[in-house]
């Protein structure tokens, strides 16, 4: 089908040009900052002119550093991953004792005489562990943009301090999370990763670490030490973090830290953290308090802190660990580090203005390298507030010169001044830090200006087009072929351009120009040919005879849907509509049903008929679902008092033996609900009797996929106790049932694409009763014209009865299924995915799936039943395809035994072969049609993002609803395109399949 594949060109085009607005307006609102190249060298202090040398540190310190005498030989950083603060921490007003709270008793014991001490570790958001794992190397602030690369860890090119401890002949050893190989490739001496991207095994990585840590620790062979632990993390987002198995996998730290001490020596510093916290539900990536606030533990076997601990434990960001940890091992500060020293880690035995001396030294070494890069970034960035950069300047001159003074004095400095200068320094540092911030918070204007602009030209693309399809005359090879050539044209311009130095060239500036360079060539084009004019006149000129009531209803009729749409789309606009978007969708999807309902009603359509209760019935059904649909909300973090619900939780984390065993049978009744529901559905229309692979595989196939999902759900349900002295057996069948659902699942998706005709064919000799012998085509037009022949000649053979012609000689050729041919292959096609996604989420959320195919066969049931009311209305894969099945009489035969009870069967999915070139319009209209709704919500999306950003919700709200809206653009673009590709797969197999028919006849 020619036409087909040229419909599936136009949309894809289509979905591009949205694609690459989208990559525009991106590129200026998600914020990134400037990766400097430079990197700091023990022979290069910061700053300009030497640094002025320190007091003699204490006797205790082992011995030269490069810009401080180091503190500690070597160090031990213990991270484990989703630490929460309140997992270490349990303040005396807490509530009642809880599975998590307060659960490393070992800290509080090795904190007594100064040789410990618990901080509040503040991460910066976004709270996705290679965002904190680069925040923890480099000392910098990460930008939201970062965010989407948490599972394709790019290598760390910027100057860390991993690097720094490598450059200058440090040993570096690893342990853990795998993610650390991403991102320092090459820093580690010696290093054992472990994959971590299995979410339910709480375990694995963490039995891995403890066989080898003391051992490890033991032998020496190590300057830096890092285990990454996973089992606390994998624990919140298996079952949360109020749970049995979180106060099991908390207590093995606590084992595990109480056994670590023993191993250390007196010249070795442990840091025991976290990377993030973690929600009520186990998850984090966003900057609720719960996500941000970590735990940061120091001990040292000799006396660490020189004054008592306050009441409550100091809150510490980050980025403040790189300068304290690279000071205190005695190598460079990392470049771009904007984080401050933890001065009280710099402390010294004596009196107290010696050891503000000592801070102050910290502090003098830190001040440089901040104000070193500042200089360097505001060359390279030019982005800082020029004015702020003077402030800032003047108090760190202020502060050397004071210092600078105070070293200059002849006998001890006064302790009121040492504390002073203190609060000079790091004041100084934090208003950096925080000009910083604000600096990688600097949008681009431009960039977000013209992907709104074409994002909206796309759309109007998608209308226009949409318009000129249904015209006569409609040409793809001029309203797609070139436009295309516009677009590359436009493409090597800037190509030409950036080669003769003009332009910078990157793949989003490209995508973009290549689309705009399109988009202008498809309205030259469409404004040169106008191929809707006339269409439009006729429409204008058919309306006059129209009473008053239909003319009113013409315009009145689509307003009221697209009123809706706008709506939502206006509603983008309020941070409250998107946090309670859950409920506001819902509304609008049963509105609109309504409406339709409705609609016929005001047109005088909907009468006592077994098509209008129907009508009524799907509604019903559609009212049903929405409803129910409630009872799978997942409440956001801006609002407290909301409460989510208990069935998104995995089925291990339910206590009760029978609630689970419950949850358990109404899982595995969805699975068997939805494959029989596929079987059945095929079993009426006849589609069942082929033996094509795809039937083969829906009858044998399907069942053991759900088996495997079935089987799969029944082991994780267990504890984890029992999964770990579970037999072998069942450890095998843990990763057997998974892996073996996958390959059938592809297996299936690969014989629908092969061979996706499910049409049972039964030859005979005798007369078809009219018409006379077919004739071979000799071309693609004729085959066209044969086919619908053909389909009426097997119909004919069915009622025929194969009595009267047997001397005749002409083939009669009985088919099953071939009317509902196209929505078989899509069906199957779905069921695979919807088993796919079954498997990649928790067990109970089957039933929200459930509810998803109920609720979407019942809206195609309205479409269809309305269709029949309302013949005049637009249809759209099977939204196009379903109401031709509605022709389908109710009481078909359900295998070739029946057929004598048949009476003729309609044509339904075959009348559209009679015209393949308005079959291949109306699958390009549909496709246009839903990307202009899609690129609508889009447009609506950009511009809220656009104009709130300044808006105090903005990265909490709106950038996700961004993301989330851009991610839901590609995944339905992909899935529209797999749709139509599919059904024009089937269309060629069936035209094929025709044609071995014709060849098979006698003539």
């Amino acid at each position: 089908m020619a036409g087909g594949r040229g419909a599936l060109g136009w949309v894809a085009w289509a979905a591009v040009l949205g694609a690459a607005a989208l990559g525009l307006f991106g590129r200026g609102f998600l914020l990134t900052r400037v990766e400097l190249p430079h990197r700091s060298a023990c022979r290069r202090p910061p700053g300009p002119g030497p640094v002025p040398p320190p007091r003699p540190p204490a006797p205790s310190w082992p011995g030269e550093g490069c810009w401080l005498p180091r503190r500690f030989a070597r160090a031990v950083l213990v991270l484990i991953d989703a630490l929460r603060f309140d997992f270490a921490h349990s303040p005396p007003s807490a509530p009642s004792p809880s599975s998590f709270r307060g659960r490393l008793p070992a800290l509080a014991g090795l904190s007594r005489g100064g040789r410990g001490r618990l901080f509040r570790f503040r991460a910066d958001p976004p709270t996705t562990t290679m965002q904190r794992l680069k925040a923890l190397a480099t000392g910098s602030l990460p930008t939201f943009v970062d965010a989407g690369s948490n599972f394709a860890s790019p290598a760390v090119r910027e100057d860390n301090l991993l690097g720094q401890l490598a450059a200058n002949g440090r040993r570096l050893a690893f342990m853990g999370d795998d993610t650390w190989a991403a991102l320092f490739p090459a820093a580690f001496a010696a290093a054992r990763f472990f994959p971590s991207f299995n979410v339910r095994d709480l375990h694995a990585v963490d039995d891995a670490i403890l066989r080898h840590l003391y051992r490890d620790v033991d032998g020496g062979e190590w300057d830096l030490l890092i285990a990454h632990f996973l089992g606390v993390d994998h624990c919140g987002h298996k079952h949360g973090p109020d749970h049995p198995e979180m106060a099991k996998k908390l207590s093995q730290m606590d084992t595990m830290l109480r056994s670590l001490v023993d191993h250390l020596a007196n010249d070795t510093l442990l840091i025991v953290a976290g990377d993030h916290g973690m929600t009520s539900t186990g998850d984090h990536g966003g900057e609720s308090e719960e996500e941000v606030d970590a735990a940061l533990f120091v001990y040292s076997k000799t006396p660490l802190f020189q004054t008592p601990p306050p009441e409550e434990p100091e809150t510490v960001p980050q980025v403040n660990l790189v300068p304290t940890l690279a000071l205190l091992l005695g190598v460079p500060i990392p470049y771009n580090n904007i984080g401050e020293v933890m001065a009280d880690l710099f402390a010294v035995e004596g009196d107290a203005a010696a050891s503000g001396l000592a801070q102050l030294a910290a502090y003098n070494i830190n001040a440089r390298q901040v104000n070193r890069f500042l200089h360097s970034y505001s060359l390279a960035a030019q982005d800082l507030s020029a004015e702020k950069l003077q402030r800032l300047q003047d108090q760190f001159s202020s502060a050397m010169e004071d210092y600078e003074r105070l070293l200059a004095q002849a006998g001890p400095p006064a302790l009121s001044e040492v504390e002073r200068l203190r609060s000079c320094f790091s004041r100084y540092l934090r208003e950096a830090r925080a000009v910083c911030a604000e600096s990688w918070a600097r949008f681009q204007p431009a960039c977000m200006v013209a992907g709104c602009a074409l994002l909206a030209s796309s759309c109007l693309l998608c209308c226009l087009a949409s318009r000129a399809a249904s015209a006569p005359g409609f040409s793809y090879r001029h309203l797609l072929f070139y436009p295309l050539l516009w677009g590359l044209a436009g493409a090597a311009a800037l190509g030409l351009a950036h080669l003769w130095g003009w332009a910078g060239v990157d793949v989003i500036m490209v995508s973009a120009w290549a689309a705009a360079a399109s988009q202008c060539g498809f309205f030259w084009h469409c404004w040169a040919r106008r191929p809707w004019r006339s269409h439009s006149t006729g429409a204008r000129l058919s309306s006059r005879g129209a009473s008053l009531r239909q003319r009113l209803w013409t315009w009145v009729g689509p307003a009221l849907p697209l009123g809706l749409l706008l709506v939502r789309c206006g509603a983008m606009l309020s941070d409250s509509f998107v946090v309670a978007e859950d409920k506001v969708a819902p509304f609008l999807l049963a509105s609109l049903a309504l409406l339709r309902v409705v609609r016929l009603h005001w047109a005088g359509r909907l009468e006592d008929s077994p098509a209008s209760r129907r009508l009524l019935g799907w509604l019903s059904v559609v009212l049903a679902c929405t409803r129910l649909s409630g009872l799978f909300r997942q409440c956001r973090e801006e609002t407290p008092v909301c409460q989510s619900s208990p069935l998104l939780a995995p089925l291990s984390s339910v206590q009760d033996p029978r609630a689970k065993n419950f949850y358990y049978v109404l899982c595995v009744a969805v699975l068997v609900a939805l494959a029989w529901g596929v079987r059945a559905w095929l079993r009426h229309y006849g589609n069942l009797n082929s033996p094509s692979a795809p039937v083969l595989f829906v009858r044998w196939g399907l069942p053991l996929v759900a088996v495997c999902i079935g089987g799969y759900w029944a082991i994780t349900a267990g504890s984890e106790e029992a999964l770990g002295k579970a037999h072998a057996w069942a450890q095998l069948a843990l990763g057997a049932f998974p892996r073996s659902a996958f390959v059938l699942v592809a297996a299936g998706l690969l014989s629908v694409l092969w061979d996706p005709v499910t049409v049972f064919v039964q030859d005979g000799q005798g007369a078809a009763g009219t018409g006379g012998p077919i004739l071979l085509p000799s071309s693609q037009e004729e085959l066209r014209q044969v086919i619908p022949q053909l389909y009426r000649r097997m119909q004919e053979s069915l009622k025929s009865r194969l009595e009267e012609a047997k001397g005749d000689g002409r083939a009669s050729v009985a088919a099953y299924g071939l009317g509902s041919v196209y929505s078989a292959a899509l069906l199957i096609f779905l069921a695979l995915l919807g088993f796919l996604l079954l498997l990649l989420h928790s067990e109970r959320l089957s039933l929200a799936f459930l509810l998803l195919f109920l609720e979407a066969y019942a809206l195609l049931g309205m479409h269809a039943a309305a269709l029949a009311l309302n013949p005049a209305a637009v249809g759209c894969p099977l939204l196009l395809l379903w109401p031709f099945l509605s022709e389908a009489p109710s009481s078909r035969s359900r295998t070739p035994k029946g057929r004598a009870d048949d009476s003729e069967e309609q044509l339904m999915e075959m009348r559209l072969r009679e015209v393949p070139e308005r079959f291949s319009l109306a699958l390009l209209q549909l496709g246009l049609k839903y990307l202009l709704i899609l690129g609508l919500q889009m447009l609506a999306c950009v511009l809220a993002a656009m104009i709130l950003r300044r808006h105090l919700m903005v990265w909490k709200v709106f950038a996700p609803k961004f993301l989330f809206e851009t991610v839901g653009f590609a995944v339905s673009s992909l899935s529209l395109l797999l749709g139509i590709g599919l059904v024009v797969r089937v269309d060629s197999a069936v035209s094929q399949w025709f044609k071995r028919v014709i060849l098979a006849q006698p003539r």
